[in-house]
């Protein structure tokens, strides 16, 4: 009997509930490996396209995903002309709505204003005026998504665009061109360093109102920035850009090289909001042109200094 007894509680003891302490330590574990996966996806879930400044970065949205985004950038400081007050200063600025029909796809259509105020710069016209300066469509497609597991990021951006103002000179024209952009993005430590970096190449087709005069022109730039995140939704970094201008659609003639330095911050305000800012000064530089033999920029074909200003909400 005694034997009989030992078989007929074993079972029970076999299935016997964990005690009060035990449950709650293995709930605790549960909800601590839980918090732990939720926590993780949030950080892998870092947007980059927004994430770098000046340098774009290789993400796009999910599935049916929207954006509005203000996008402002702010160009100051040429060469001035001859002695007294001088003054440069351009803000273009693009308000554009963006939708995902495909996880790796999205597509942007822009609108463009042009506000300036120009004195007393080598060869350019006084003149201060704000007009409306055309529209745009941009097509990108990722072909490689980052992750902590998989930490390259790639994508292809196209960007045809219709202009009706020259960028630095001002005058009245209509312009086409065609910027393509290879974008990357790398993360250098997982949920804390990212790497982004631009190549690309903007032909530019224009024809002048009033002479009819035909304008043609290209640009190459090569960007590179750095962000780390100093607080949960908050990221800062340098970046470094280096632009050359051809005269010629197709990189024809040489005619002056630029490299801009600065720093970068980006923060979420939430899930859905976010502001992107960005300040960059020519550090070096070097233009063709007779006039400026010797002179360490290049204020012909670019500015010394620009700021840009990018503020999105996302639905």
């Amino acid at each position: 009997m005694l034997a009989l007894a030992v078989l007929m509680l074993r079972p029970a003891q076999a299935g016997q509930q964990p005690s009060g302490q035990d449950a709650r330590q293995n709930a605790g574990s549960g909800e601590t490996a839980k918090s732990d996966s939720q926590k993780s996806d949030k950080q892998d879930e870092v947007d980059t396209e927004n994430l770098f400044g000046f340098t774009e970065g290789s993400d796009t949205g999910k599935k049916g995903e929207q954006e509005v985004l203000s996008d402002t950038v702010i160009r100051f400081s040429k060469r001035r002309s001859e002695a007294g007050r001088s003054g440069y200063a351009v803000a273009n600025t693009k308000l554009s709505y963006q939708f995902d029909p495909l996880d790796n796809l999205s597509i942007e259509f822009g609108l463009f204003g042009d506000v300036r105020r120009v004195r007393n710069i080598v060869d350019l016209n006084d003149k201060a005026y704000g007009t409306f300066d055309g529209v745009s469509i941009e097509l990108k497609y990722q072909f490689l998504k980052g992750s902590n597991e998989q930490p390259l990021g790639l994508a292809v951006e196209l960007r045809p665009r219709f202009a009706r103002v020259l960028p630095v000179e001002g005058q009245g024209a209509d312009i086409f061109d065609m910027e393509s952009v290879l974008q990357l993005d790398l993360r250098l430590v997982p949920d804390r360093v990212w790497l982004g970096s631009n190549l690309s190449f903007e032909p530019t087709v224009g024809r002048l109102r009033g002479s009819g005069e035909t304008d043609r022109s290209s640009t190459l730039l090569w960007s590179n920035a750095i962000m780390t995140r100093v607080a949960q939704d908050t990221f800062i970094g340098p970046e470094v850009r280096y632009l050359r201008a051809y005269d010629g659609a197709f990189l024809n003639r040489f005619e002056g090289q630029a490299v801009f330095l600065g720093p970068s911050l980006y923060h979420r305000f939430s899930d859905k909001a976010f502001l992107t800012l960005a300040y960059t000064t020519q550090v070096a530089g070097h233009s063709r042109d007779q006039e400026d033999a010797g002179r360490a920029f290049d204020l012909r074909q670019f500015e010394r200094h620009a700021v840009r200003v990018k503020f999105g909400v996302e639905f």
